[in-house]
């Protein structure tokens, strides 16, 4: 990999392709970034929105070094109209994703604590409980049921705004901020509106939490806010971007059930419980949990790789999905192999932007297979497989209704 990146560069570069928004069924993988793999190692690409053209690298040890290097920063982008999925593109000051170091260290200190594996092993027992009611009414009211409704959607919002601190009577609100933030739909003035609520709501919740005592997020920020160690506006931008995490549970838990109930073999593998981690790691690979990519980098100086040059200044995409389908890390990367030798899957991000509720979001994922496989083991499709309705114009691919019955 060192002789690559130092190589001089002789080829001329790859032409700009247009990467559409697929709206795509199932856990069909991205049919253009399948292209864009078998043509190269490194392509050019343009999005729905923004300006211009992105380098896109789909290798993985390439995705790994590109997110692990000071060469490549995220804080430039918030300057540029780089090409994007999102309409709406407003990066906020102290938002975890758009920080290089030492600031990205500086901001996530004061909210460390609240995603620790300690943390998560004291809020074990209160998400379990949290489920426990959920699946209990499932249960009461009888077959069918819509999963997405019932138990994959209430259960992460429940727990992430546990974590967080938002009160009971706020969730729905809030929830319906973070829906919109994340879909396509409606365009950039309804995202708009959508963030201003949120943000404008996260901006009180911190300021009236500046002498709490407790520990939740918008506490220890508040805290934080008072003693110094960040600016208000940095407490809402890190606020932002954790309140919304928790829609990606939902989906990518709708995704690994419809696989479940629709593999016969998945399911036999998957209760055996001593199998499961195993089987999560491999489906968390697999899954093709977001359309198209996520957030941009700048280059900041002159970087060869694989005879191209990357120049200064010019932006750059990794994916993720494209990384955990790698042939050369992953062979025959197309299937579910529950016997897989076990290789570091890039589901949660890598390098300093590695996904700062990921234990959060593991620990969910494992509470919701387990629960649900253990107390209905008959669970199944109440429609056939390709009757199940798919979330349409959204950065976050899942089921939209998951009907099962038992």
């Amino acid at each position: 990999m060192t002789e690559e990146i130092t190589t001089l560069t002789s080829q001329a570069p790859p032409p700009v392709r247009h990467w559409p928004a697929l709206d795509l069924a199932g856990t069909e993988f991205d049919p253009v970034l399948a292209e864009f793999m078998r043509e190269g190692p490194l392509t050019r690409i343009s999005l729905p929105h923004g300006e211009g053209w992105a380098w896109l690298a789909t290798r993985y040890e390439d995705v790994k070094l590109i997110t692990n290097d000071p060469r490549f920063s995220r804080t430039e982008v918030t300057r540029r109209q780089v090409t994007r999925l999102a309409p709406n593109f407003a990066p906020r000051p102290g938002s975890l994703a758009w920080a290089d170091q030492p600031d990205h260290n500086r901001l996530r200190k004061p909210v460390a604590g609240a995603f620790t594996v300690s943390a998560m092993k004291r809020l074990r027992p209160r998400a379990q409980e949290i489920l426990d009611e959920l699946v209990e009414g499932v249960l009461r009211d009888g077959p069918p049921a819509d999963l997405v409704e019932r138990v994959l959607e209430p259960f992460p919002i429940t727990v992430v705004s546990e974590v967080m601190g938002v009160p009971a009577e706020d969730r729905e609100r809030v929830h319906a901020w973070t829906r919109q933030i994340i879909s396509t739909s409606g365009g950039s003035e309804a995202a708009d509106r959508a963030k201003k609520g949120l943000y404008g709501w996260i901006t009180d919740t911190i300021r009236a939490r500046a002498h709490s005592t407790t520990e939740d997020v918008y506490s220890l920020l508040g805290v934080a806010v008072r003693r110094g160690e960040i600016s208000e506006e940095e407490a809402v931008g890190l606020a932002g971007p954790l309140q919304i995490g928790g829609e990606a549970v939902t989906h990518n838990c709708g995704q690994m059930l419809y696989l479940v109930l629709t593999r016969p073999e998945l399911r036999a593998r998957m209760l055996e419980p001593e199998a499961r981690g195993p089987v999560l790691d491999e489906l968390l690979r697999y899954i093709p949990h977001r359309a198209s990519v996520g957030l941009a980098r700048i280059a900041l100086e002159d970087v060869d790789l694989h005879g191209h040059r990357i120049s200064a200044g010019d932006p750059v995409y990794v994916s993720y999905l494209a990384a955990n389908r790698d042939p050369e890390v992953f062979p025959d990367p197309d299937r579910i192999d529950a016997d897989r030798d076990p290789k570091p899957h890039l589901a949660f991000g890598n390098g300093t932007h590695y996904c700062t509720g990921a234990l959060l979001a593991r620990m969910q994922t494992e509470l919701l297979v387990d629960t649900l496989l253990d107390r209905l083991p008959d669970l199944r499709l109440a429609v056939p497989a390709d009757q199940v309705v798919w979330r349409r114009k959204t950065m976050i691919r899942g089921p939209q209704t998951l009907p099962v019955t038992w």
